[in-house]
């Protein structure tokens, strides 16, 4: 087998897979986080919250560029398929026409997120080199895939949109209309995911860091507001159909 159906084939199972990434690293943010609370002991309290602030800014700016993306993506994408890869159509507008990958942008801002709140410069760059690993293979998997169903014009899109790092000069507003809907019915568990993530970090970050379980309440407040959104929304989802979209066809 050549390299680049290699890389295609171990794209595509990372594909189907790809929501495992956070136990990939699991192990290493467990061996981090006895060395945590950094800023806290050398620079002061003070310090401290104005760091844990700008990283979870830093989550929720990806999560902020993953509702512009799918709030302008019709239901039934490949957004969270594990399947394989699907698309009836190439989608160049929106976030699509800045960047090719702005999902996989907004999960690794969501993601730096953590690594930064942990305090540990080993762990940030362990976490980036293996996000960039795993999802090189992805991406490959799925550019490949895309050029076999839509071949120049594909080539053509991708010739002049970057990958990962959006280009801001190249937007394009899609004709289609922003759907709250969309956002509030596909990404509410990313929401409460996030703030479940710093609790948990924090909460850790207290017991092996600092050897002691002194948990501020704002973050029981943080959480305990998270997970009133995550239950409101899942129950709107699953007992109503004020968050029903229509479907539409697959694209990537």
């Amino acid at each position: 087998m050549n390299l680049s159906r290699d890389f295609e084939k171990r794209g595509n199972w990372l594909f189907r897979r790809r929501s495992y990434f956070p136990l990939l690293i699991l192990p290493l943010l467990l061996a981090a986080l006895r060395d945590s609370e950094y800023i806290g002991r050398h620079f002061g309290d003070g310090v401290q919250t104005v760091w844990e602030i700008f990283c979870i800014l830093i989550s929720f700016s990806g999560l902020g560029l993953r509702m512009l993306t799918v709030g302008w993506v019709p239901e039934g994408t490949s957004g969270r398929n594990t399947q394989g890869q699907l698309a009836k159509f190439l989608n160049t507008q929106g976030p699509y026409s800045m960047m090719r990958h702005p999902l996989y942008l907004g999960n690794f801002m969501i993601t730096l997120g953590f690594a930064l709140f942990v305090q540990v410069w080993w762990f940030v760059v362990m976490f980036s080199l293996l996000f960039c690993l795993f999802y090189e293979r992805i991406i490959f998997a799925e550019e490949a895939f895309l050029e076999k169903e839509f071949g120049e014009t594909f080539q053509k899109w991708a010739d002049a949109t970057p990958a990962f790092f959006p280009n801001l000069r190249k937007w394009r507003r899609p004709a289609a209309r922003f759907s709250w809907r969309m956002v509030l019915k596909r990404e509410y568990s990313t929401f409460f995911g996030i703030i479940a993530g710093f609790v948990a970090i924090k909460f850790f970050a207290e017991l092996l860091g600092n050897h002691e379980l002194e948990f501020r309440p704002v973050w029981i407040f943080f959480l305990s507001i998270g997970f009133f959104v995550y239950i409101v929304l899942r129950t709107l989802r699953k007992k109503t159909r004020l968050l029903h979209c229509e479907e539409g066809p697959p694209l990537v």
